[in-house]
């Protein structure tokens, strides 16, 4: 299936529609002519349950005329469904955004857990780029790479386009590398797992699930399929049923310490999505999460944290080693499942 398009189309607001909402249009490919709304939106919006969609779907969509959709209405090929919606988030001037290293061309922060990188149609103003923009109103902020929503730890952004465009080079591998110049890249992140892993080297190719709703999980290929993955496990500390785990990445894939955390057997603390039932996931972005849901991931959110990079500075190839130290919540954690102080040196 192909995907659907998000289009800008000059689209009037409807009468009912509030003056701070923004909207974005969804083509309706051949392929999902004659399915009903709430279940387009489901299959087209990424992290959107049955639940969600149906509210989405009820609230907030319109044709491009401005009359409002029924979610049981059956769509033609070529259709376009106009999504109102208000920011369902409120930045958080208070926020800390620490910051690892600084300079003309590179922002370098610690990122905290429970943000979002970039604006969603679920969160918008309280992401990493927002915050910086509404405090720094006439710096260019781009993402280099990114994290997931709980995924804490060193995150780069440039600050121009150039310096945006060469980094992202030097971590694709593709930048053109002066003589005598070291261009590799070593990314090392820390996680809390239930068990001990297998140490070493975990060369599991990944790919999309086809069979998960929400259409963001990810999953170990058969052999010859999917894109290569390659994952370096070392146990730095464990303690009962918990490790906490050294995960150097070779490859960048989705998800992919999760996967081939949750692969070996050993999956990350508080992962809703790879832990100990996907469907948690659902219930967590619907907000119905379960007292027994919360008593079995154990922590608010996966215990995963990107700890160190090491790499050249892609404008003037200065080698750079940022390291954001784990962050309270987890250090929290390890001190009371271990009843001691997480290592920090590795």
């Amino acid at each position: 299936m192909s995907e659907p398009r998000w289009k800008d189309l000059p689209v009037p607001r409807p009468a009912e529609v509030e003056p701070e909402a923004t909207s974005r249009v969804l083509r309706v490919p051949s392929e999902l002519a004659g399915t009903r709304l709430d279940v387009f939106l489901r299959l087209s919006l990424r992290n959107t349950s049955r639940t969600r969609a149906k509210r989405i779907a009820k609230a907030a969509a319109f044709n491009p005329e401005g009359q409002r959709l029924r979610p049981n209405q059956r769509l033609k090929a070529e259709d376009h469904v106009v999504l109102w919606r208000l920011p369902v988030d409120e930045a958080d001037d208070s926020l800390e955004l620490p910051v690892v290293f600084r300079d003309q061309h590179l922002l370098v922060i610690n990122k905290p857990p429970d943000i979002t990188v970039h604006p969603t149609a679920s969160h918008y103003n309280h992401t990493v780029i927002k915050l910086l923009e509404q405090r720094h109103p006439d710096q260019f902020f781009s993402l280099i790479h990114r994290l997931d929503r709980d995924t804490s730890g060193v995150l780069l952004l440039g600050l121009s386009a150039t310096a945006d465009r060469a980094f992202k080079m030097l971590l694709e591998g593709t930048i053109e590398v002066p003589e005598g110049k070291d261009a590799s890249v070593l990314k090392t992140y820390r996680a809390i797992t239930w068990g001990i892993p297998k140490e070493g080297d975990v060369e599991l190719p990944l790919e999309a699930d086809p069979t998960n709703s929400l259409r963001v999980k990810m999953r170990v290929a058969e052999p010859g399929h999917g894109l290569e993955a390659r994952t370096r496990m070392r146990v730095l500390d464990s303690c009962g049923k918990y490790s906490l785990v050294e995960c150097q990445l070779f490859t960048g894939r989705q998800h992919q310490i999760r996967v081939h955390l949750a692969a070996l057997g050993t999956p990350v603390v508080g992962d809703k999505l790879y832990g100990p039932d996907e469907r948690m996931h659902a219930r967590a972005a619907d907000g119905v999460l379960t007292d027994e849901d919360r008593e079995r991931l154990e922590h608010p959110r996966q215990a995963l944290h990107a700890y160190r990079y090491q790499l050249p500075h892609a404008i003037h190839w200065t080698p750079l080693d940022l390291i954001a130290p784990l962050p309270a919540d987890l250090v929290e954690f390890w001190q009371r499942v271990a009843d001691r102080e997480p290592p920090t040196d590795g």
